[in-house]
């Protein structure tokens, strides 16, 4: 959500945040709703006025024994033309509210202008791709080979884009997944929330998936909605508070399932796990002063790099630009994982930056040591990492010419020492 204040003073700022994301320019629009607003706030404010007079006057016509006929006619007058202005300020108002409302965010000055991912800006590899003497097979190959991924059983149950995984690699993906919370809790300094994963329409709201998401969305039959991420209830633990400053930067993380529709995926990645409704995954949320968020969002891209390297994965990081970046997000970075079954790279995990995008919506402030009044906070959120990615990853980078999956050293001691998944179990 933006600024009105912010609005008035810079529209050509504004106009121009529009543009790089690819939208017209829309200052003068608001600008006019914004006045309309105002304007009928005045006027009512004015007829309020008015009426108290009259009805006062009104009050002394009676005590004299005059007549106040024409007085309460125009009393009456006056409650319709209010009438008129409340309607007209409420219309303006929900006109305003929804349009800021379905606006994404401005991009920070450094992020790369462009349509599509076709101008994202590389900024690191890290590690070595693995070099086989032989053809790497995709992780629907080997799960299924190995008799531990069932597609059609999880079918049966649920229809397409789900999974049944079965004995160690069912294992396997629990132990990424306790890994990976353990990681973020234990050496980079989360804490750890266990929160609800339905929530209410505000608190989507308050993280930008409504009202213009609402369709990637689960919802259930009594009104609640299925988290897309834990980014949603972590973030929303922010809503209505004010800070003190020295509680910045409050770090979070939970572990979830997460449930997304996929609208408008048909088609895409149609076989496997790349995709799915249910998944699990290792959220990050920061609770940042203004002035440090942008080093929070290289740190917080740190902590999830950290998983991939103790996993001993390849991955490279990139900017994503303008066209390619996320409704709330005023920076992101993406971490793209090798995957050699694909021979190409996906990926695993996103930070972003919202600056004080999801906090305006939220009403999420802190308290300056220095200085009145409040300020909002920033916040930021990032998967450390997705756990379906994480196995499939594992899979195609640790397999074996004999269809076993080598299991990578920092995930024994979650799998009972277990070196290797293989056929025989």
């Amino acid at each position: 959500m933006f600024d009105l204040k912010w609005i008035r003073e810079c529209p050509a700022a504004f106009d121009e945040g529009l543009q790089r994301r690819g939208l017209e320019p829309l200052s003068a629009k608001v600008l006019a709703l914004d006045a309309g607003r105002r304007e009928a706030v005045g006027a009512l404010q004015e007829l309020q006025t008015r009426r108290n007079e009259v009805s006062k006057a009104i009050g002394e016509a009676k005590r004299k024994g005059e007549d106040a006929e024409a007085q309460m006619a125009e009393v009456a007058a006056l409650k319709d033309r209010m009438a008129e202005a409340e309607a007209r300020e409420r219309q303006l108002g929900a006109d305003l509210d929804e349009l800021l409302a379905g606006l994404p965010n401005a991009p920070a000055p450094d992020v790369p202008d462009g349509p599509d991912e076709s101008a994202n800006r590389l900024e690191r590899e890290v590690g070595d791709k693995p070099a086989f003497d032989f053809e790497a097979k995709q992780h629907f190959e080997l799960g299924e080979a190995l008799g531990l991924m069932d597609f059609e059983a999880a079918a049966k149950l649920s229809g397409a884009r789900f999974v049944v995984l079965k004995g160690p690699l069912a294992r396997l993906h629990r132990a990424l997944a306790q890994f990976m919370i353990d990681r973020q809790t234990e050496e980079n300094g989360y804490t750890e929330i266990n929160p609800p994963i339905l929530v209410r329409d505000e608190a989507l709201y308050g993280t930008g998936q409504l009202p213009k998401f609402a369709e990637d969305q689960f919802r259930t039959a009594e009104g609640f909605w299925m988290i897309p991420t834990a980014e949603v209830p972590l973030t929303n633990l922010a809503a209505d508070e004010i800070f003190d400053e020295t509680e910045l930067p409050l770090r979070v993380t939970a572990l979830t399932p997460c449930f997304r529709s996929e609208a408008g995926s048909a088609g895409k990645d149609t076989r496997g796990m790349m995709r799915q409704h249910q998944f699990e995954k290792v959220e990050l949320v920061s609770i940042a002063h203004p002035e440090q968020s942008d080093a929070e969002l290289e740190r917080m891209t740190s902590c999830a790099e950290g998983v991939l390297q103790a996993l001993g994965l390849h991955y490279r990081v990139i900017t994503l630009s303008t066209g390619d970046m996320g409704f709330g997000a005023r920076k992101t970075y993406d971490i793209e994982v090798w995957l050699p079954g694909q021979k190409a790279y996906r990926e695993i995990s996103s930070c972003s930056n919202c600056g004080d995008f999801q906090a305006r919506r939220m009403k999420a402030r802190f308290r300056p040591s220095q200085g009145k009044g409040t300020r909002f906070v920033h916040t930021l959120n990032g998967s450390g990492i997705a756990v379906g990615r994480a196995l499939i990853a594992v899979m195609e980078n640790y397999q074996k010419a004999d269809g076993s999956i080598v299991v990578p050293e920092a995930l024994r001691r979650y799998m009972a020492g277990r070196e290797v998944i293989a056929a025989h179990g």
